[in-house]
C-alpha cells in the first residue's frame, strides 16, 4: 500500500525552519562561549581546574529532563557532552597563560598533581613551601599546589603554618595515590645502597624498608630534588626515594618499587590562591576549612565545636598546632562538609566570633581524585 504523501511538509519549508533555528543556535552558542570565558577567568583567579565532572553530570541530568520526547534523550546527551567538551577546550586554551607554583622540580608529586589539574598552565618550581606560597601572595603565580596531609604520616605542618599566618585560600583539594620507589644510578644494586635521601615525609612513609636494610637517611626539601642530587653525585651507594617520573627524568634506575610501608598511601594536595571561592556547587559537594584560636580556659574549645555541630555541619577533621610565638598556645584547623557561605554557615561564623579569639575561613572547596 502506497504511503499518503499529501500531508508531508515541503522539504524547502522544513529546511527554512532548520536554518532559522540554526541561526538562533549560533547566537546562543556564541553567548554560551562568552559566558564560558567568564567562568574560565573565575576558575583561573580562584585556582580551580577546567574540568568539573560533578558539574557536567549535573548539567546532563537536569537538562535532559526538559525534553518532551524521550526518544531524543540519548541524542541530546551526546549534544550536551560535545558542547561541554568544546567549552572545556576553549577554557583550556585560555588557561595557557596561567602560572601554577609548586615545591620541587618536574617529577615531584606536587608537579604531578599540578599537571593533572592544570595540564596547559605553566608550572613554576620553587625550592620550598614558603617561597611557593609567597609566589602567589606576590602575584608571581595565580595558584600554588601544596600538600595538606598524607594518609600515612598525617598533616604537613609547614603548610598548616603558612595557611594560618598567610592570606591565601584553599579552593580545591586533590587526592593523589603515592607510590615510592628507590632510585639509584644505572648499574647500582640494592646491596650497594648505604644512604637514602628524600623529603622527611617520604622517609617516614618508607620507614620499614629503611630499617630493614639499615640505611642511613638524608633529608631533602623534595623527593624530586633528592633524585636530581643522586643523579648528579653518580654514587652507587646513594639512593633517592621518589616517583618513577623522577627516575625517567633524571636517568636513574628503579632498584626497588612500591617501598612505602602502607600500600594505600595517598597525599591530599590543596589548590591555593589569593581569591576566596564563593562556590557555586551544591552544598552537598562542598567542604570548608576554618582556623581559629580559643581562650586558654576550661570548655572554650568544646563551646566552639558545639557551635559548629549545632548549625548542622559535620566536622570531619580537627587538628591543633603550636603557635610559634606563644609558648603553650595552639591554633586549631577544622574541616567540615557543607557550604560556609550559606545562611547557616554565616550564622555559625557569627556565633564562633563570640567564642573564638581569632577565626578565619581558610577555604571553601570541592574535592578531586585521580
Amino acid at each position: 500500500m502506497k504511503k499518503d504523501i499529501t500531508n508531508i511538509k515541503d522539504i524547502k519549508e522544513s529546511r527554512q525552519e532548520i536554518n532559522k533555528i540554526d541561526r538562533e543556535m549560533a547566537k546562543l552558542f556564541e553567548k554560551r562561549m562568552l559566558i564560558s570565558k567568564d567562568i574560565a577567568e573565575y576558575k583561573q583567579a580562584h585556582g580551580l581546574p577546567v574540568k568539573d565532572a560533578k558539574r557536567e553530570d549535573y548539567v546532563l541530568k537536569e537538562n535532559i529532563a526538559w525534553l518532551n520526547h524521550s526518544d531524543f534523550q540519548g541524542y541530546y546527551a551526546d549534544f550536551l557532552r560535545q558542547t561541554m567538551r568544546i567549552s572545556r577546550n576553549y577554557q583550556t586554551l585560555l588557561f595557557e597563560g596561567m602560572r601554577v607554583a609548586y615545591c620541587g622540580t618536574e617529577g615531584a608529586f606536587a608537579y604531578i598533581a599540578a599537571d593533572h589539574l592544570f595540564p596547559v598552565a605553566k608550572k613554576v618550581s620553587y625550592p620550598n613551601f614558603r617561597l611557593a606560597y609567597e609566589a602567589v601572595e606576590n602575584g608571581e603565580c595565580e595558584a600554588v599546589i601544596l600538600p595538606l596531609e598524607n594518609s600515612s604520616t598525617g598533616e604537613v605542618g609547614q603548610v598548616a603554618d603558612l595557611l594560618f599566618s598567610g592570606n591565601l585560600f584553599i579552593n580545591a583539594t586533590y587526592s593523589l595515590e603515592i607510590g615510592h620507589d628507590l632510585l639509584a644510578v644505572p648499574g647500582a644494586k640494592l646491596a650497594d645502597i648505604k644512604t637514602v635521601m628524600s623529603h622527611p615525609q617520604a622517609l617516614s612513609q618508607c620507614a620499614e624498608f629503611i630499617d630493614k636494610y639499615n640505611l642511613k637517611t638524608l633529608n631533602s626539601e623534595n623527593t624530586a630534588f633528592a633524585a636530581k642530587y643522586v643523579a648528579e653525585q653518580n654514587d652507587p651507594s646513594l639512593a633517592a626515594i621518589a616517583s618513577d617520573d623522577s627516575a625517567n627524568l633524571f636517568g636513574l634506575e628503579i632498584i626497588a618499587s612500591g617501598i612505602n610501608t602502607r600500600k594505600t598511601n595517598t597525599t591530599r594536595f590543596a589548590v591555593v590562591s589569593a581569591s576566596q571561592n564563593i562556590a557555586t556547587q551544591k552544598d552537598a559537594e562542598l567542604n570548608f576549612s576554618l582556623m581559629f584560636t580559643v581562650a586558654n580556659e576550661a570548655g572554650s574549645l568544646g563551646r566552639a565545636l558545639n557551635i559548629i555541630g549545632a548549625h548542622g555541619f559535620n566536622l570531619r577533621t580537627l587538628r591543633s598546632r603550636p603557635q610559634k610565638d606563644l609558648l603553650w598556645q595552639y591554633y586549631f584547623y577544622a574541616e567540615s562538609e557543607g557550604n560556609v557561605y550559606s545562611n547557616e554557615g554565616q550564622e555559625m561564623l557569627e556565633a564562633l566570633q563570640l567564642t573564638c579569639r581569632n577565626i578565619k575561613v581558610v577555604g571553601s572547596f570541592v574535592e578531586y581524585r585521580k
